[in-house]
């Protein structure tokens, strides 16, 4: 069995379901109530909370707490929009951004909020030069992932902080959930960025965590209200045995972050060695640096995505498609269509998602099942 999907079925470190199972069989109280138990418990979230921060080199009290990556994401636009709907109500973003961005700023237009979506490039990058001039006196939020979540682009934020250096009183927001631990982390966390989303099953902790970096003194509505935890901006009692184990999980994560790097882009490389060339291939994630080395997406002419990714699935190889695959819900078409890739090859991508656990010799059995599918399609499709 091959796991190419880990953005969806990424395991938990057993060392970090260790820590996971401790807090829940130990006596733990909530960690807002006053007794003893719940200082205990207090105490290990803010250990939990400075150990991350330490990690990525900000201050403990810019770390917060949430439910996942989506919900960083929405609290960081929402939040800010209302938090600063009385100095502007422009919102800039991409055209490829994970959906809890692109719906969160259609919301917000429901509102009232004016929106400007940015194009991309033929490799999923946005210009900085489009962003400068889209900005206006109205701008209160720019919002631009780190790294695309279909096809591995990683974005230029070094280039888009430099041009929001002119303009201080634009927040701007960076989903970096696909990013942490890829060797890239100066290329997309910069000291520009105001907000910064995370999500803790990404770097194999439990599932049910997010992060959200806030820098000190940027303004935020909170979304949920209810008994003022972390710091009166998110309440709901924090679940501390997945948070305690995040902490941990990142640490793992990033001890040995160059060399996993490199065994992502080996298994990338043996892979599209096979592919590239073919007849009917179009890989959309090559090897350069702007790309990370974790995503391959590619499609074959004349076959949908889900297709493949069935009769891959017979052969206990998992991957997936990209959310390309959205014209029969009538939603708005993802990353590829936004690079203005042909329908039919757009609705064909399937995306094949690396971990430093995946091996050579899993890519050497992908290419050997996948040839045997290539070689029936390509016969069917008449590719030469």
């Amino acid at each position: 069995m091959i796991y190419f999907d880990n953005s969806a079925t990424t395991a938990v470190y057993p060392a970090v379901l260790e820590t996971y199972d401790k807090v829940i069989k130990d006596i733990w109280g909530n960690p807002s109530s006053l007794h003893k138990m719940g200082d205990r418990s207090h105490q290990l979230l803010e250990a939990s909370r400075k150990q991350i921060a330490s990690l990525l080199n900000v201050k403990p009290h810019e770390i917060f707490f949430t439910s996942s990556g989506s919900e960083s994401d929405n609290w960081a636009i929402k939040g800010t929009a209302l938090a600063k709907k009385e100095f502007g109500n422009h919102i800039i973003t991409s055209s490829v951004e994970h959906a809890a961005v692109l719906n969160s700023v259609r919301a917000l237009e429901d509102l009232g909020f004016r929106v400007t979506v940015l194009p991309v490039n033929k490799n999923g990058q946005v210009n900085p030069d489009d962003l400068k001039a889209a900005l206006d006196k109205e701008t209160i939020l720019v919002s631009i992932m780190g790294v695309n979540n279909e096809i591995g682009t990683i974005q230029p934020i070094k280039e888009i902080s430099k041009v929001l250096e002119d303009y201080p009183n634009v927040t701007f927001h960076v989903d970096n959930v696909q990013a942490l631990g890829k060797d890239i982390w100066d290329e997309v966390f910069t000291d520009r960025v105001d907000l910064m989303s995370l999500s803790a099953h990404k770097f194999h902790a439990p599932r049910g965590v997010g992060i959200l970096y806030k820098k000190e003194g940027k303004m935020i509505k909170p979304l949920i209200d209810g008994g003022g935890q972390e710091k009166g901006l998110r309440s709901s009692t924090e679940n501390l045995p997945a948070i305690a184990a995040t902490a941990k999980a990142m640490r793992l994560y990033l001890s040995d972050e160059k060399k996993n790097a490199e065994k992502e882009l080996a298994v990338k490389k043996k892979i599209i060695s096979y592919l590239d060339g073919k007849p009917g291939i179009h890989i959309f994630s090559p090897i350069n640096d702007k790309f990370i080395p974790s995503i391959l997406c590619f499609s074959l002419e004349g076959i949908r995505g889900e297709t493949l990714v069935h009769t891959l699935e017979s052969k206990d190889i998992y991957v997936s498609t990209t959310s390309a695959c959205s014209s029969r819900s009538g939603v708005e078409s993802g990353t590829l269509n936004a690079m203005k890739v042909e329908d039919d090859l757009a609705t064909g991508a399937i995306r094949l998602s690396f971990d430093p656990s995946n091996t050579i010799e899993e890519a050497e059995q992908f290419i050997s099942v996948f040839d045997k599918i290539y070689k029936h399609f390509a016969e069917i499709n008449h590719l030469k």
